[in-house]
């Protein structure tokens, strides 16, 4: 691909987004983005798709636009300066996508992939659970054979999306009898079978953006194992790799209300600029920030080169994790007596931000399992003892539901 077709393409993809998209900052997004319903939401992605915008580098045969991943970097470049109304396929395009491309049968990409990238199904990821916390792998929701399918049982709790999702991909124990890690299968389900059951659990601002997820006697097709039986747990780690790329490389924009830009103007308002302390916490957010950005941007680029990121997105994650928590106190700090005296709308959006900061310290994996990822497998320290990697899963007291 030439550099002078590659910056047509960025030409291209820049006027779109300048005809159809609001521009960050330009005070139209957040009713034209952020507030955009579902079905907004999917006639947006459906122009983006048919203006050769979406699944710029997947397979054309499978619904992609068969581009090389110097456009997919060029229009992500652009698209940064644009609010696209396009949230809630961020999580099957950036994690269940990917996985299926990879892991997938011929009949998966080309059922599933083209809706995808069309708008048409949005899917959700189901892994967390109650009883299992950051061990994933400690699953006990079950999926016995039955006939020539499945019958699913069993509850996933932090389920972002599962209150609108067409499918979703589930990860369950298939076979008890074998070391915990060796006993799971990875399946996709359609979330409006009989026996799934969503409700939804608000956190500290009022929203409700997660669920908790029942399945009571679900059936699965035999066509929808995604990967190999009893080797979920491979399926499982390409999809946490995707995640953790995906939300360490997803960067606050300028217009977020804990961004530097955003508290440096609030406190210009409020007279508090000159402040030494403030100044060197809004620099020292500044340089976070900015370091956060670019190493999510190197992340990226290196993936659409076809290097994998591997257990370094798990860096990107806990630095984007740890920015917002330092973002927080900051804001804090800007906001002085304001957080209990102030009824202004700019305000609350700072508080809100604030609130829903600590959340991305366990979404996605908590910090404390990031820097376990970090230390074994980017710096090669030693493992912890695993006990219970060899011990039949069904021997080990694993859940709050286990008997003694």
């Amino acid at each position: 691909m030439s550099e002078q077709s590659v910056t047509d393409f960025r030409n291209r993809a820049r006027a779109w987004l300048e005809a159809n998209a609001p521009r960050r900052g330009s005070g139209d997004e957040g009713s034209e983005a952020g507030r955009a319903d579902i079905a907004a939401q999917q006639a947006f992605q459906a122009k983006l798709y048919d203006a050769g915008f979406a699944g710029i580098s997947w397979p054309k045969e499978y619904g992609g636009q068969g581009l090389t991943d110097a456009e997919q970097i060029a229009f992500g470049q652009v698209a940064r300066d644009y609010a696209l109304p396009v949230g809630v396929f961020f999580i099957g395009l950036g994690m269940p996508g990917p996985t299926i491309l990879e892991l997938g049968t011929e009949e998966q990409k080309k059922r599933y992939l083209p809706k995808m990238l069309r708008g048409e199904e949005i899917w959700c990821q189901l892994f967390s659970e109650p009883a299992a916390g950051s061990d994933v792998a400690s699953l006990t929701t079950s999926a016995v054979p039955d006939g020539d399918g499945w019958v699913l049982n069993g509850q996933k709790v932090w389920t972002s999306g599962a209150q609108y999702s067409h499918y979703g991909a589930v990860i369950a124990r298939t076979d008890p009898t074998v070391p915990k890690h060796n006993g799971i299968t990875m399946f996709i389900v359609d979330m409006h079978s009989p026996g799934v059951t969503v409700r939804p659990l608000k956190v500290a601002t009022g929203a409700t953006p997660f669920n908790e997820v029942y399945f009571d006697q679900v059936r699965l097709p035999a066509g929808s194992v995604i990967g190999e039986v009893n080797d979920g747990w491979r399926a499982a780690v390409v999809m946490l790799r995707n995640e953790r790329v995906n939300i360490g490389t997803m960067g606050a924009p300028r217009t977020s209300p804990l961004s530097y830009h955003a508290l440096s103007s609030l406190a210009a308002k409020q007279g508090d600029s000159a402040d030494p302390g403030l100044r060197r916490k809004l620099a020292e957010l500044y340089v976070r920030e900015r370091s956060v950005r670019l190493f999510g941007q190197l992340l990226r680029e290196e993936a659409m080169a076809g290097r994998d990121p591997g257990p370094r997105g798990s860096v990107a994650k806990l630095a984007g994790a740890e920015l917002g928590t330092f973002a927080s106190l900051v804001a804090a700090e800007v906001l002085g007596p304001a957080v209990a005296a102030s009824d202004s709308e700019e305000v609350r959006e700072v508080l809100n931000a604030a609130l829903s900061a600590p959340g991305s310290s366990v979404a996605g994996g908590t910090n404390e399992i990031q820097r376990n990822i970090i230390g074994e497998r980017v710096l090669g320290l030693p493992k912890d003892p695993g006990v219970d990697r060899s011990t039949p899963f069904n021997q080990l007291r694993v859940g709050t539901l286990r008997k003694n």
